[in-house]
C-alpha cells in the first residue's frame, strides 16, 4: 500500500509536504487532560459511534485503533510518520484514531484535545489540505457541539491554539538556503508576517537533512483561511530563494555540485554502517540532486519516504530483534541499500 510521503518530492518542488492540523473540545466534556480515564473512554467510543462508517476519498474505511493498547513500537513508528507528535506518543489515557489508509488523514481522539484532524499532502497544497480537514471538521460538528466562546472562538487546552485552533504547516528542503550566512535573519525576518521557521530535527548544524517547517505563528485575529494563505505565501517566498541559490551556485560550481551529489550516491549505495546524522547529509544532497536534474533514477522515487525509512522505529520494525546501536547504524546501511534505486 502507497502512503502519502511516497509521492514526496518526485518533481523539483522545494516543498516536501503541507500539513494542517484542527483541534476542537467536545462541549459535554472537561478538556482532556482533566478528563477520567474512564470519561475518557466513554467518549472515544462515542466519537468513533459518530465517525462509524466513514471512507476515505477513494471509498477505503479508516482504520480503527486504541491508541494505548498499541505497543510502543507502534506508536514511535506512527510518530515518525507524522501521525502522533511528543505529547501524545507519552500520553497513556485511552486515546482512539482514525487513520486513511496512506495514512495522509488521521484524526485523534482525547489527546491533548478531545479532536485533532490532521490532512497531510505531497507538496505545496495547503489550500487543499485545509479544504478537507474543514470538511471533517463539519461533519463532526453536525455529530457534536463545540466548546466555543463568540469572543474568544474554540476553546482548547493549550491557550496558544485558541481561536481558530488551526496548525497550518509546510517542510521545505532548504540546503543551499539554509547555508547562507543571512539564512537566521531571514527566519527572523519572516516572522512579521506571522509565521515561524524552524528546523525539522533541531537547529542550526544539527538540523541534519536541511529540513524546515513554516507554520502560522498565531491562532487568532485572522480566519482560518488567512492563516493558511500566510504560511502559502512565506512558503513560496523561501522555496523561490532557495531555487535562485541553487542556480547561482551550478553557473559557478557544477562540478563540484555533481562531484558531491554522485560521492554521496556512491556512499549510500556500498556503505555497511550509517548514523543517522551521515545518512540524512547524504539523502539531502540525492534529494537536491533529483531536484536539480543531476541524478535521474530508472523508476521514480521519493526519497523523503527513505528518510522516513531510516527511522529507528522502522527499523526495529523490520529486524526480527531488538537492535543495539551499532546494529541500527549496520541496519539502516542495509536498508538504503536496498531501496536506494538505480540511475539510468
Amino acid at each position: 500500500m502507497r502512503r502519502w510521503f511516497d509521492d514526496t518530492a518526485l518533481d523539483s518542488s522545494v516543498v516536501l509536504y503541507s500539513r494542517v492540523r484542527l483541534v476542537r473540545n467536545w462541549s459535554e466534556y472537561p478538556f482532556s487532560l482533566r478528563l477520567s480515564d474512564a470519561d475518557g473512554e466513554e467518549m472515544v467510543n462515542r466519537l468513533f459511534q459518530c465517525t462509524d462508517g466513514w471512507m476515505d476519498e477513494m471509498g477505503r474505511p479508516y482504520q480503527k485503533e486504541w491508541l494505548n493498547r498499541l505497543s510502543e513500537l507502534d506508536r514511535e513508528g506512527l510518530k515518525e510518520r507524522r501521525v502522533l507528535n511528543s505529547a501524545l506518543l507519552e500520553r497513556k489515557a485511552p486515546m482512539g484514531a482514525l487513520v486513511s489508509e496512506d495514512e495522509s488523514i488521521s484524526l485523534i481522539f482525547n489527546g491533548t484535545d478531545h479532536v485533532r484532524i490532521q490532512t497531510i499532502f505531497p507538496g505545496l497544497a495547503l489550500r487543499e489540505a485545509f479544504q478537507l480537514a474543514d470538511a471533517l471538521d463539519d461533519k463532526i460538528n453536525e455529530k457534536i457541539s463545540y466548546s466555543f466562546d463568540k469572543k474568544y472562538g474554540y476553546l482548547t487546552s493549550f491557550p496558544t491554539n485558541v481561536g481558530t485552533g488551526l496548525h497550518a504547516s509546510t517542510l521545505l528542503h532548504l540546503p543551499s538556503l539554509s547555508k547562507g550566512k543571512k539564512f537566521n535573519n531571514l527566519m527572523a525576518e519572516m516572522g512579521r508576517f506571522g509565521t515561524t521557521i524552524r528546523g525539522l530535527l533541531g537547529e542550526g548544524s544539527e538540523n541534519y537533512g536541511d529540513l524546515y517547517v513554516v507554520s502560522n505563528q498565531k491562532t487568532m485575529g485572522q480566519t482560518e483561511k488567512e492563516m493558511v494563505d500566510v504560511v502559502n505565501r512565506v512558503t513560496l517566498q523561501l522555496a523561490g530563494q532557495e531555487k535562485q541559490v541553487r542556480e547561482m551556485y551550478k553557473k559557478s560550481h557544477k562540478m563540484e555540485l555533481e562531484d558531491e551529489i554522485y560521492k554521496s550516491y556512491g556512499v549510500l549505495k556500498y556503505a555497511r554502517k550509517l548514523s543517522m546524522k551521515e545518512a540524512m547529509t547524504y539523502l539531502s544532497q540525492i534529494l537536491m540532486g533529483v531536484s536539480e536534474g543531476i541524478l535521474t533514477f530508472r523508476e521514480p522515487y521519493s526519497i523523503y519516504s527513505m528518510m522516513l525509512g531510516i527511522q529507528p522505529a522502522n527499523l526495529k520494525k523490520l529486524s526480527d530483534r531488538p537492535l543495539g546501536k551499532a546494529e541500527l547504524d549496520g541496519a539502516r546501511a542495509r536498508y538504503i541499500r536496498e531501496e536506494l534505486p538505480e540511475l539510468k
